[in-house]
């Protein structure tokens, strides 16, 4: 959401800020309609003030025994008046707020521009991919072959986009999303939380997928969403709050089940697990001061990283670009990692800064320790990560020949101990 009251100051600048977005100047016609209702205000109050001097009038000439007609007949249109005036302030109101509420955050300065993925800028580069002596195989080769993956059976259950796991890629699957939060929790300080997975309208709009991307989500009967990820409601754990300074940073991690309906994705990596309605993935949430806001991205970036780099993966960062950039980040790294069955990066965490546009939203604001007020926190979130996209990392850079998946040693103790799946153990 977008403070109005800079927008009245520097609609030139807004209007430059949503070039870079892709989008049409906007500034004149929201001032147009917030001026008529600064107007209908001001000729409200100016109604209300009449209404308050009739009625003393009223009063007073009835303590005199007079029957003020006039005077009555007056505040009787004056009601109307003012029922109008108020309808039309708050129609102006809702005008305004629609339109703001579909328009996504500024970018920062230094997201490079482009209109697509093409302008995305490598930030770094970590590991080298492995060299094999034979054809690496995709995921869902290695994952059927070992009885491990059964996608036949998933699209029975659910359609397609779903996945079953079974045996030793299953406990695989669920090492993984265990060593994620154990190494965010117990190293990276962040609090684990297990939130619900089903929310409701207000809380969607507080993190911007309401009411621009109701689309990607499922809808439950009972109006409430399932969760695109857990950024939804451990963001919102601060809505219509006020946090005291000396709490912040808050650091929230949650493993839950996500579900996308993945309505812009026709054709689109259809074959796997890579893109698919439910996945599970563990998220890192941040509450900041504003002061805080840029090295607490670097510092959640690097939190994800970390995960890459104790599973031995190969991976790169990258800054996206203007046209890439989601609808509530101001700023955001993903980091890919190295699949060598596609022989190419793909992405595997988004860690954005969002300033305090999802704050706006959703009413979140802190007291300073010093001064008087409040202010809005900025928020950021990121993946740490998806749990099905490390597991077809793992699988696909870890295989052998013989099709065998080596485990890398970080998830070992998760795993029994084990070293490798085999389709013969």
């Amino acid at each position: 959401m977008h403070d109005l009251r800079w927008i009245r100051d520097n609609p030139e600048e807004f209007d430059r800020a949503l070039k870079r977005r892709g989008l049409a100047p906007t500034a004149a016609g929201v001032l147009t309609i917030d001026a008529r209702n600064r107007a209908q205000q001001t000729a409200l109050q100016e109604m209300q003030q009449r209404r308050n001097q009739v009625s003393k009038e009223i009063g007073q000439a009835r303590a005199r025994g007079e029957a003020p007609a006039a005077a009555m007949a007056e505040m009787a249109s004056l009601r109307e008046k003012v029922q109008a005036a108020e309808e039309e302030q708050r129609r102006l109101s809702a005008e305004i707020d629609e339109i703001l509420a579909g328009l996504p955050n500024l970018l920062a300065a230094d997201v490079p521009d482009g209109t697509d993925e093409r302008a995305n800028r490598v930030v770094r580069t970590v590991g080298e991919p492995p060299r094999f002596d034979f054809a690496p195989k995709e995921h869902f080769d290695l994952g059927e072959a070992l009885a491990g993956m059964d996608f036949e059976r998933a699209a029975k259950l659910a359609g397609a986009r779903f996945v079953v796991l079974k045996g030793a890629l299953a406990r695989l699957h669920r090492a993984l999303a265990a060593f994620m939060l154990d190494l965010q929790t117990r190293e990276h300080g962040y609090l684990e939380v297990a939130p619900p997975v089903l929310v409701r309208d207000a809380v969607a709009f507080g993190t911007g997928q309401l009411p621009k991307f109701g689309e990607d989500l499922f809808h439950t009967t009972a109006g409430l969403w399932l969760i695109p990820t857990a950024e939804v409601p451990l963001t919102n754990l601060v809505a219509d709050e006020i946090v005291e300074e000396a709490a912040l940073p808050l650091r929230f991690a949650a493993l839950t089940p996500c579900f996308r309906a993945e309505a812009g994705a026709a054709g689109k990596d259809t074959r796997g697990m890579l893109r698919q309605h439910q996945f599970d993935k563990v998220e890192l949430v941040s509450i900041t001061r504003a002061e805080e806001s840029e090295a607490e991205h670097e510092r959640m970036t690097s939190c994800a990283e970390e995960v890459l780099k104790r599973l031995a993966l190969p991976y790169r960062v990258m800054v996206l670009s203007s046209g890439d950039t989601g609808f509530s980040a101001r700023k955001t790294y993903d980091i890919e990692v190295w699949l060598p069955g596609q022989g190419r990066y793909r992405e595997i965490s988004s860690c954005s800064n969002c300033g305090d546009f999802q704050a706006r939203r959703m009413r979140a604001r802190y007291r300073p320790a010093e001064g008087k007020g409040t202010r809005l926190v900025h928020t950021l979130n990121g993946s740490g990560l998806a749990v099905g996209r490390a597991l077809i990392a793992v699988m696909e850079n870890c295989q052998r020949a013989d099709g065998a998946i080596e485990i890398p040693a970080a998830l070992r103790p998760y795993m029994g101990g084990r070293e490798a799946i085999s389709a013969h153990v």
